[in-house]
């Protein structure tokens, strides 16, 4: 018999085994992606203090796509990056959490690069 194969456990499973590689501190934050079937989000996390420094969404207002799209994306990172660097963040360890960087990912991370981060 042919099971289902259960894309949000493998992501998950990989989502793991990077996260045991990677680690934001206080000098280099981890950029954590997360996408829905709606909407995008992006932090900046601290892990060594357990704090979320920065985030930008979709939700937000200053965000005018409404989706989880590559336009959207473009703006999240965009959005993400001016919000770090006015907390004086530049660099930070990108965490794709176990999405493929593809499509709207990597919008995200280059629209996050060209707003001034650096990974």
């Amino acid at each position: 018999m042919i099971k289902k194969i259960n894309r949000k456990a493998l992501r998950q499973r990989r989502h793991v085994r990077v996260r045991n590689k990677v680690s934001g501190t206080e000098t280099t934050p981890r950029l954590c992606v997360f996408r829905s079937n709606t909407n995008l989000y992006a932090q900046i996390i601290d892990d060594v203090n357990a704090k979320t420094l920065v985030q930008a969404s979709t939700l937000d207002k200053e965000v005018k796509t409404k989706h989880s799209n590559c336009e959207a994306a473009k703006e999240v990172g965009a959005l993400v990056a001016k919000r770090a660097l006015e907390k004086n963040i530049k660099q930070v360890v990108f965490d794709r959490s176990g999405y493929i960087y593809h499509g709207v990912v990597k919008r995200l991370a280059e629209s996050a690069r060209e707003g001034g981060l650096e990974f």
